[in-house]
């Protein structure tokens, strides 16, 4: 890193930008940026940081900047253009990441779901122990001075995790995702088996996953799961009020029992990732079982908060394995109420690729409502509308609008999960502002 350089991010505000943002600024880097005008959730964190964030212009862009490029923007971006001409430095995201990774203990989490929550709850228990720097995909970044770890999201989009070269690799499941790039599920595997090989000294996968058990890699590939097949195991599985416990067992060795305030499976698996990382680096069990305990969750993932007498979650899922998973810890942890699901399909070739699979998971809830198909950056229309999906959906599929919430006034006392990774918040904020104006009118 150039401490006599100022670092321009172009995006800023994209999740891991903002994250990468916040690292480079507590190693004492100069760092600014920009991106569009929207207000985003990721912004707050950059504002409390100090870090400049400005509008896109071209103006922006002067001598004695070192350029990091979003990867939402390609070369034709104004910014980009203008560094480019002036013969500045210029970085991809994933290329700088590669970069920022060299001389710690790095641990990479892939997966085509999960890895958020994973890398922060790993991020959450190492940071507890030892040093550590991390970069998670809700734009939660943090450098530290000394660093032992270096924990961070690797993305398999367009293959930008081939940049990078870690000591170890948490690998959460291969699913088709990103139709947008990817071919097929081959495709995706041949990605996943490239990155694999790059790793220097573990992996940790998911045993019941079929793609995760043909992984070709030069180091050894210990899987994780609930059966007896897997080398860490999760045994004894219980639901609690506050979470989830569960003992677990190494090559047929008890680690003794652990526990995790988060409900669903899929915060089973992930849990027991970390634990099999941190074991393998001979961190202490007991400060892993203190660590887990105090583990809030990370943003946009099942955040949940009480307006009148609704519960309201928010969450990223944007895909039919994450929204089922999502269901299913909703499910466990409110048993007894209805499950309302507002859910904003994000880009139309996925939306288009995978409509059977969104209506299975979606029914899988007792209600749900559908916003317009959120159009990407690369991506502003398509051959295919929310009222498509809605109409394969036998539990609703009713098109919300964000100018009257007033559908979702039928429910009382129930759980309303708001789901997407577009601007899905703007018809939560919408509907939070409903509810609470009654809740005042009745009171």
């Amino acid at each position: 890193m150039d401490s006599d350089t100022t670092y321009h991010f172009v995006g800023i505000k994209g999740t891991g930008m903002s994250a990468m943002a916040l690292i480079l600024h507590d190693r004492g880097m100069s760092v600014q940026g920009s991106d569009i005008e929207q207000y985003t959730f990721t912004q707050r964190g950059l504002e409390k940081a100090g870090i400049k964030v400005m509008t896109f212009d071209p103006s922006n862009i002067h001598e004695g900047l070192t350029v990091i490029a979003g990867n939402s923007f390609n070369d034709d971006h104004p910014e980009i253009r203008k560094a480019r001409e002036m013969g500045l430095t210029v970085y991809r995201y994933h290329d700088f990441l590669g970069k920022m990774i060299e001389g710690k203990t790095s641990i990479g989490v892939a997966g085509a779901h999960g890895k958020t929550s994973t890398t922060g709850l790993l991020a959450h228990v190492l940071s507890g122990i030892s040093p550590t720097d991390y970069l998670i995909g809700d734009g939660s970044g943090k450098g530290v001075p000394d660093a032992r770890f270096f924990v961070y999201e690797a993305d398999e989009y367009r293959r930008h995790f081939l940049a990078t070269y870690p000591d170890y690799a948490i690998m959460t499941n291969i699913d088709f995702d990103h139709p947008d790039y990817y071919e097929s599920i081959d495709d995706v595997r041949s990605a996943f088996d490239t990155f694999a090989s790059q790793v220097k000294k573990g992996i940790f996968a998911w045993g019941d996953d079929e793609n995760l058990r043909k992984l070709k890699a030069d180091v050894p590939v210990y899987y994780y799961g609930l059966k007896d097949t897997d080398d860490f195991q999760a045994v004894d599985v219980k639901r609690t009020t506050s979470g989830s416990t569960f003992t677990v067992m190494y090559h047929g060795e008890s680690l003794g029992e652990f526990e995790v305030p988060l409900y669903g499976e899929h915060n089973v698996l992930n849990s027991l990732a970390v634990i099999a990382v941190a074991y393998f680096e001979k961190v202490d069990l007991a400060e892993i079982r203190r660590e887990l305990l105090s583990f809030s969750g990370v943003k946009r993932r099942f955040s949940e908060r009480k307006v009148a007498d609704m519960t309201i979650i928010d969450d990223y899922a944007h895909h039919p394995s994450e929204i089922k998973a999502t269901l299913d810890a909703a499910r466990q942890e409110y048993p007894s109420k209805e499950i309302i699901v507002v859910f904003q399909p994000h880009t139309f070739s996925r939306t288009i690729a995978l409509m059977d699979d969104f209506a299975k998971s979606l029914n899988k809830a007792d209600k749900v409502f559908l916003t317009d198909i959120y159009s990407s950056p690369r991506e502003k229309s398509g051959k295919v509308s929310s009222q498509d999906l809605g109409a394969k959906i036998t539990k609703g599929g009713e098109i919300l609008k964000v100018e009257n919430m007033s559908p979702l006034l039928d429910f009382d006392n129930d759980v309303v999960i708001f789901m997407g990774a577009g601007d899905i918040q703007k018809y939560e904020q919408a509907y939070e502002e409903l509810l609470s104006h009654l809740s005042k009118k009745i009171n």
